[in-house]
């Protein structure tokens, strides 16, 4: 599959050219604009354990995906996501996986499979809200990121700690474990702050912005006309 990622790194967009007979599997929403060419059918990520319901209520996104396909003559297509920043790709094989955040995903070649019976979803492990899918199969991954995109390399035996506000994902091959994170900045959050240890061997993507810092600093903003109307 031919494709660009324009405007790299803040308000990153991916443009894809679909020969006939080719398809990438997108976010719900993510699709910004296409060619008449191509063809749109949605469809639920997975049916089963969770169900529809319980994806939305669960997940905080979107239980749909949508399939792009150019049926008899080729067409192009662009995607984007909300968060400002990145794009990237990531390339799946056989033996070569990832566990992502849900929030991540943008789009996807069709042999790519994303597992959300998976334990680190359906456990919610990570906490915070954050879920994470593990991704299997073959072809070429396309994530979106909060911020650009740092990526570590890590040698066998190599630990690194993550914030899981900034983790993006990770090989398969590492190990991990989730862990509370205690000090000053549990106590300015107010709340459970936990953290990723990973181990290497593989790769970790970490996004450089936090939504839930960002979100807290604009309401320290509308606080104050909020309940000054309040009154």
């Amino acid at each position: 599959m031919q494709y660009e990622i324009k405007y790299k790194p803040s308000y990153a967009l991916l443009e894809v050219n679909l020969e006939p007979g080719e398809a990438i599997t997108a976010e719900a929403g993510a699709m910004t604009w296409m060619s008449p060419e191509i063809e749109v059918h949605t469809h639920m990520r997975k049916k089963g354990l969770l169900g529809s319901i319980g994806m939305a209520l669960i997940g905080g996104q979107s239980f749909f995906v949508n399939e792009f396909t150019a049926p008899s003559a080729p067409g192009k297509a662009g995607f984007s996501a909300a968060p400002l920043g990145d794009v990237d790709t990531l390339t799946v094989a056989p033996e070569k996986g990832y566990i992502l955040q849900k929030a991540a995903y943008l789009a996807s070649e069709k042999n790519i499979k994303l597992d959300i019976e998976w334990q680190g979803f359906t456990k919610g492990i990570f906490g915070q809200g954050l879920f994470m899918i593990q991704v299997s199969g073959e072809g070429l991954l396309f994530i979106n990121t909060f911020g650009a995109i740092d990526k570590h390399i890590l040698a066998p035996g190599e630990r690194l700690i993550v914030d899981n506000y900034h983790l993006v994902a990770f090989s398969d091959a590492c190990q991990y474990q989730v862990k509370k994170f205690g000090g000053w900045k549990e106590t300015l959050l107010s709340g459970e702050f936990l953290i990723t240890e990973i181990t290497g061997p593989g790769e970790v993507y970490i996004q450089t912005k936090n939504i839930r810092e960002i979100a807290d600093w604009i309401w320290t903003l509308i606080e104050p006309r909020v309940q000054a109307k309040a009154r």
